[in-house]
């Protein structure tokens, strides 16, 4: 897809939908509601091919490549991201980031020209491939900031450097509205684990199909650590460890230090008519961990690749940070990272919502990866210690929707606090269908499903480090429990659109389904009045 279909495809007239059509959460609870498993959809999942087209590395030397639009903090400012020459191995000498400027060349979209332009900054990561005594070395990543833009506003753009005439060709973005409680964007698509599969394709085409103003991507990108140096792909999916962890297929999947970084640079590619064009935020999971052999570093892939906004939020970390878009404050959480009363990432979060302006961005959302509320069997109750250090701060403050992804499946709950049905919880949407894993399909509740609960390892392992909750002092439900209103095993995502203040109108998008049919639609009505803010 070009830029110039794409711009087409921004401006082309979207349907609205009544706000009376739809049930709303005031007309919760509601009754929990497990959807059939449609019997002609695959749940497994199959990679796509490196002879895909769009994993083809430009042949020009220092053409950008894998270009993205992320937010900045405010409304005035985003970040460009790209990439140049491709990426090297077997312990090639690292490209030198001096070598080739970081400029982007910008300007509205109704001026003659782009007569303004940003310069950045450019680094390069290696990642130590220790089985094969190879090192894999990333091509230059740029990233450029442009500042004072103007809110709402149509803006085109070139990267590169001119002086080599290496430079991309047009692209174009719109920022976000001002903050205020009367505007927001339009369309806010959310969708987690996509990977690099052929539902991915599918995912992508929708996520195109629904001309979103924002993306918000939640863990399980390239799915990179999938993959052992020599490009052999690993089966996790039937991973069982014992209480020690000694399983070798554990050490496999989750100790083996190795990924295959070209991954993120085919995804990269792949991503591109997307994330070039519509601003595009990053969520870290478990797959973008990827621990190095010698330092332990972690998170090197992802925080190298990609902009946030860490500095001006405050957080200086690219694992936990927030962002508005228009009158809605969201706010990136962690959860492989420490999360007790005493660390970087809860003192962050404490002072965050403590300083939101209510007025300003009446809407507060949250997303991390690893979720809390799931009821599906796959990774139950893992995240229960990041629950219990931080459930009580989220609702103190009036959190009003959490999206998690990495269950490979579809649910929202009731409006829930400590597993207890509650007006003035947040609803929990699970939203880790986005193509990469196979789907869940099996829930807590069905007979011969509940997990041992005493495993008691640490978050991210194939075991639990939990409690027992409120629920009939049993691990797991024998039904559906209260809090789930709806799950569904498909491939698919959401879309969310603000309408104002008080509502906003969430819809799940299954693959298999037409554009415009959604799986669960709901209002999410927020209620100040009843629900007020504990500081």
């Amino acid at each position: 897809m070009t830029s110039m279909s794409f711009f087409v495809i921004l401006v082309c007239t979207v349907i609205t939908i009544t706000v009376n059509a739809f049930p709303s959460t005031l007309d919760g609870p509601f009754t929990p509601v497990t959807a059939p498993l449609d019997p002609n959809l695959n749940p497994v999942t199959f990679d796509l091919p490196e002879s895909d087209p769009s994993f083809v590395q430009p042949n020009s030397k220092f053409l950008p490549e894998q270009i993205s639009v992320s937010l900045s903090y405010s409304v005035d400012s985003v970040w460009i991201s790209w990439v140049t020459t491709g990426c090297c191995e077997e312990d090639s000498v690292p490209l030198d980031p001096n070598s080739v400027q970081s400029i982007v060349q910008y300007g509205e979209f109704n001026a003659r020209n782009r007569n303004k332009h940003a310069t950045g900054h450019s680094i390069v990561y290696n990642q130590q491939y220790n089985s094969l005594k190879k090192n894999y070395t990333s091509g230059i990543i740029h990233h450029v900031q442009l500042t004072g833009l103007k809110p709402n506003t149509l803006y085109q753009y070139q990267c590169g450097d001119p002086s080599l005439s290496a430079v991309s060709e047009v692209y174009y973005f719109r920022t976000m509205p001002k903050s205020t409680s009367e505007s927001y964007p339009h369309r806010i698509i959310v969708a987690g684990d996509l990977g690099l599969t052929c539902n991915t394709s599918t995912v992508l085409t929708h996520i195109l199909s629904n001309h979103p103003d924002l993306v918000v991507l939640i863990g399980g990108f390239s799915y990179a650590d999938t993959y052992l140096a020599n490009k052999t792909k690993l089966d996790c999916s039937s991973c069982q460890c014992d209480q020690n962890r000694t399983s070798s297929d554990c050490d496999s999947c989750y100790n083996s230090r190795e990924s295959y970084q070209p991954r993120w640079d085919y995804w990269g590619r792949f991503m591109e008519p997307l994330t070039a064009n519509v601003p595009t935020m990053m969520v870290a999971g478990e797959h973008e961990i990827e621990p190095q052999t010698d330092d332990n570093l972690t998170f090197v892939a992802y925080s190298s690749r990609f902009a946030f906004p860490s500095n001006e939020s405050g957080s200086f970390s690219p694992l936990y940070y927030s962002f508005n878009a228009g009158g809605a404050h969201f706010i990136v959480l962690n959860a492989y990272t420490p999360h007790d009363y005493s660390s970087d990432q809860y003192i962050w979060l404490e002072s965050d919502l403590r300083n939101i302006n209510r007025s300003e961005t009446p809407w507060v959302a949250a997303t991390w990866s690893l979720p809390w509320y799931s009821t599906f069997k796959g990774h139950y109750k893992e995240a229960e210690s990041m629950r219990i250090n931080l459930e009580d701060l989220l609702y103190s403050y009036q959190v009003d929707i959490v999206f998690n992804s990495h269950v490979d499946a579809y649910e929202r709950s009731n409006r829930v606090y400590n597993y207890t049905l509650d007006q003035c919880g947040p609803v929990y949407i699970t939203i880790g269908a986005g193509g990469g894993g196979k789907l869940e399909t099996e829930h807590v509740d069905d007979p011969g499903n509940c997990p041992d609960h005493s495993h008691r390892n640490s978050v991210g392992s194939c075991s639990f480090n939990l409690t027992l909750g409120p629920e009939n002092d049993e691990f797991c439900p024998l039904n559906q429990p209260d809090y789930s209103a709806y799950r569904e095993s498909s491939f698919g995502i959401g879309l969310l659109e603000v309408k104002n203040e008080t509502h906003a109108l969430w819809s799940w998008n299954r693959n298999q389904n037409l554009y415009n049919h959604a799986g669960d639609v709901i209002y999410i009505v927020r209620q100040p009045k009843i629900c007020s803010v504990y500081k």
